[in-house]
């Protein structure tokens, strides 16, 4: 993660393409990074969610795995819960972006979303060397996406596709290097880059992330941990932290959960977020919490676990911060009891603030949360079925209107369950010198 902190700081320089200057950003110094010349991308502004927004996530087939969306709906749903965000996923596997143009006011513009991401480019760099047709192809149908969604009040982040690790042995035209690939790829996200600025709409950076942390992740655990999946194209749950971190980011979330301020000395206690005071004493607060920390567990160094890929970029620091504060700490250092959890602290530790997202990967939100996951990932399930088996099934060909009511009717129920599943949270902290 310190490279990915690195690259945020770092200035630019600049290269003459179409006789106009663009500003790159400096990858770290080394061989494997020569040949990408990555442009320097719009930064996320202000908070671009509005109370009670209509989330269309849409992609290929890295969509269709229901990861990072379904990271997307969770966190939206438990920790920024006073947005009242709704989500539908649309991934498609195997889609290219113009098969997503041509379907989307069938299957997405209907659901009257007020806000969409698109993750397009993997299948559209057709697995081989970066070509003109392919740039404008990929150029002409992205900006087309873009134009429909703000010709139906929708804002647009536009978010690039990420890297590929290894040759796709089930693409039979797949030629090239591992390299060229990832050029090109490169070269569609720097056409992202120009229609977010263009389009005057957001930009989710999920390909710089992957090609430099990849590389410090394999630097660190060795070649089989793949940020971009054991296939080199669908990520496991560490990669799939990396697009979601870059999509909640780009929304210009601010991370803030919420939190609490306990003095030692006069026992006084104080709360921040969603977070109710239900008894306070002395070192120990008993909260009432309608806002969860994000739940992330797993081993670090496993491409499979959420955890790991919260090492490569600053998801708990960006988005995931649930802090305890002490003042008046006089002792040396303390043990913080949550629930059924504890950790010794250093009074510095604690007077800064600790994040107990980050220091307790499983706490007491963690089977609440898992609740609320389950749900999410239950209806994400039925929304692929809902799409790609009824719509453009012979039911939705035949009546497309009829096949859009019935299906909504069972889809209810199940957006209802996560409502239901999201209850809030009674614990306790307590803090004793050692």
């Amino acid at each position: 993660m310190r490279t990915f902190n690195r690259l945020l700081l770092l200035g630019f320089s600049l290269v003459c393409l179409s006789g106009q200057a663009q500003p790159l950003v400096l990858l770290p110094d080394a061989p494997y990074f020569e040949p990408y010349k990555a442009h320097l991308a719009p930064q996320p502004g202000p908070l671009l969610l509005n109370e009670g927004d209509r989330l269309a996530i849409c992609g290929d087939s890295i969509t269709e795995q229901k990861m990072y969306s379904r990271i997307m709906e969770t966190y939206l749903t438990v920790c920024v819960p006073q947005l009242r965000v709704t989500v539908r996923q649309f991934g498609w596997s195997g889609e290219r972006a113009p098969g997503f143009l041509s379907r989307m006011t069938n299957d997405v513009i209907r659901f009257r979303p007020t806000i969409a991401t698109t993750c397009y480019g993997m299948n559209d760099h057709r697995y081989r060397p970066f070509t003109e047709e392919i740039g404008r192809e990929y150029e002409e149908s992205s900006r087309a996406i873009i134009q429909a969604f703000k010709a139906h009040g929708v804002q647009v982040v536009q978010g690039s596709a990420g890297t590929v690790g290894k040759m796709p042995s089930w693409v039979r035209s797949a030629d090239g290097t591992v390299e060229d690939l990832n050029l090109g790829l490169l070269a569609l996200r720097n056409i992202d880059i120009r229609l977010a600025r263009e389009e005057h709409v957001a930009f989710a950076d999920i390909y710089l992330p992957m090609l430099v942390q990849g590389h410090a992740a394999q630097q660190q655990y060795g070649t089989d941990y793949m940020i971009t999946g054991k296939d080199g194209v669908h990520p496991g749950w560490a990669g799939q932290v990396v697009m979601a971190y870059a999509f909640l980011k780009a929304f210009g979330l601010d991370g803030d959960l919420g939190g609490v301020i306990m003095d030692l000395d006069s026992g006084a206690t104080s709360t921040s977020g969603l977070h109710d005071v239900e008894r306070a004493g002395k070192g120990e607060v008993t909260l009432v919490s309608r806002q969860y920390p994000f739940c992330a567990e797993g081993a670090l160094g496993d491409d499979s676990s959420m955890r790991s890929g919260m090492e490569w970029v600053p998801f708990f620091q960006d988005l995931n911060r649930f802090t305890l504060k002490l003042s008046h700490a006089d002792a040396s250092k303390y043990r913080v009891v949550w629930g059924d959890f504890e950790k010794v602290f250093t009074a510095e530790q604690l007077l800064a603030g600790v994040n107990l997202a980050e220091a307790f990967a499983v706490n007491p939100f963690s089977n609440a949360f898992q609740k609320v996951d389950g749900a999410v990932a239950a209806k994400q399930a039925y929304e692929t079925r809902q799409i790609k088996q009824i719509f453009h099934g012979p039911e939705g060909k035949q009546e497309p209107e009829l096949a859009a009511v019935l299906t909504e009717k069972v889809r209810a129920p199940l957006a209802e369950e996560i409502r239901k599943s999201f209850q809030p949270v009674t614990h306790t902290i307590r803090v004793v010198s050692e």
